[in-house]
């Protein structure tokens, strides 16, 4: 469960075409054909991750006009318990007109003044009562009044406390994210936060270091635009973008803080994390207006990137990132010690019933322990990269492992093919998966045949 506090808003826009000019002042009439509000600031963020597959719970303040954001609300179907109300606020609404798809106007709604002590204790004792569920913790801070100093440490000493990882997508007062697990600000935020004016690589590594050491952070990840990304924690570490084409960089910051939740909450490396939140950002920006990325979209932009065999070789901490794929997902495994003619007529028959193939394989000692001592013939990086060579293979993961078991429950495949020979016996993973399929083999094509013609030799 990934918990998302802060400023939520309604984006509203009026879409229409414009004609003439007002006899009242120098202004376009715009005749308004079409009207829509949708969720905006922290609103994006729950949006990114919900199309991540990710379990949502949300805490903030609403005001007047609460209804419009409620019923956005309902159309995600979120749990609506953690959001109050606060009468003497406004409920931030941002509304955009619209001539033919340039923005003539923006006028806005909004409270900016800090929510009560009453509403602070009101998150916090809701945030408090779920913290056993909740796995990481987001704030989305656009200083529009609920992220308060008071309770924004608040939630870095309880999540602290429980050792719960929390990123923060900052704005200003740069002091009330201290002792926080990361903040992202961007290249001007960080200038500002800092005093630094950044022009170099120099002074980027100078101002990161500096406000990283004066707020205690474990990680300050500092977004640079068309420039990627660097990273400040146990090292520097810079980090290239990833995108192509740029049509809109609305929402990418709402993207990279829900993607880099998405993966911490099932995997411990903020590097791959920041790498899949970099190709997620990627995805968006060549989108028009606030968007989202789906698992299948970033995927399929990191293999448009690198087409080489080891991309396909996937390391066994990673393989959850499919959990949240529309596409059918298929998985076979063993030792595929001498690949032959019998393996890839498998294999063919496991791609065809699904939409990714996804291949483990058994380490050496495992196969050790499966087979004797006399096995495998070929190294697992070699059995992993012949199989990642061909076509019909999507992904490879080698297990060490005596079944596939741990594997299985971390990708959560919709269909598990194994051989024919299994008829009538109980498959691992059978519980975990959908669907199981039995494919045959081709009568005399095995590993163990090839062995025994080569000792006649």
């Amino acid at each position: 469960m990934i918990a998302v506090v802060g400023d939520f808003m309604i984006d509203h826009y009026l879409w229409g075409k414009s004609s003439r000019v007002s006899p009242e002042a120098p202004v376009v009439i715009v005749d308004v054909e079409k009207e829509e509000d949708r969720l905006g600031g922290a609103g994006n963020v729950v949006n990114n991750l919900l199309s991540l597959g990710s379990k949502v719970l949300i805490s903030t303040v609403l005001g007047s006009e609460s209804e419009r954001m409620f019923k956005l609300f309902s159309k995600i179907d979120i749990d609506t318990s953690g959001v109050f109300i606060d009468n003497s606020r406004k409920t931030i609404i941002k509304s955009r007109v619209l001539s033919s798809s340039h923005q003539v106007i923006r006028y806005d709604k909004e409270t900016r003044n800090e929510i009560s002590i009453e509403y602070e204790k009101k998150i916090f004792d809701f945030l408090k009562n779920q913290i056993e569920m909740i796995e990481i913790v987001l704030l989305s801070d656009y200083n529009k009044g609920v992220l308060t100093s008071n309770l924004t440490q608040k939630i870095i000493a309880l999540c602290r406390e429980y050792d719960k990882k929390l990123i923060i997508d900052p704005k200003s007062d740069f002091d009330k994210y201290k002792n926080a697990y990361m903040i992202k600000p961007n290249k001007k935020e960080l200038s500002l936060a800092t005093g630094i004016e950044i022009n170099s690589k120099d002074e980027l590594i100078e101002a990161g270091w500096l406000l990283k050491d004066r707020l205690d952070l474990d990680y300050l990840l500092v977004t640079l635009s068309e420039d990627g990304m660097a990273l400040f924690g146990d090292s520097f570490i810079e980090i290239p973008t990833l995108a192509q084409e740029v049509y809109d960089v609305t929402g990418a910051g709402d993207t990279v803080l829900a993607t880099l939740g998405y993966y911490l909450e099932q995997n411990d490396s903020v590097e791959e994390a920041i790498s899949f939140a970099n190709a997620a950002a990627a995805v968006v920006v060549a989108k028009v207006g606030s968007a989202t990325a789906t698992i299948d979209e970033i995927i399929n932009y990191e293999r448009a990137l690198d087409n080489s065999v080891d991309y396909k070789i996937l390391d066994f901490d990673r393989v959850d990132i499919f959990q949240g794929s529309k596409k059918k997902i298929v998985f076979t495994n063993g030792c595929f010690d001498i690949l032959h003619l019998g393996h890839i007529k498998y294999l063919q028959k496991a791609k065809a019933l699904g939409d990714i193939l996804i291949v483990g394989v058994n380490s050496n000692e495992s196969v050790k322990r499966l087979k004797g001592e006399s096995r495998p013939i070929n190294d697992e990086f070699d059995r992993a990269y012949l199989l990642a060579s061909l076509e019909v293979v999507d992904y490879v993961v080698v297990f060490s492992e005596d079944t596939p078991y741990e594997l299985i429950d971390r990708i959560k495949p919709d269909i598990l093919v194994k051989g024919a020979d299994y008829k009538g016996k109980e498959v691992v993973g059978s519980d975990i998966v959908d669907e199981v399929k039995l494919i045959d083999f081709i009568d005399g094509k095995s590993t163990t045949n090839i062995i025994k013609r080569m000792s006649q030799c």
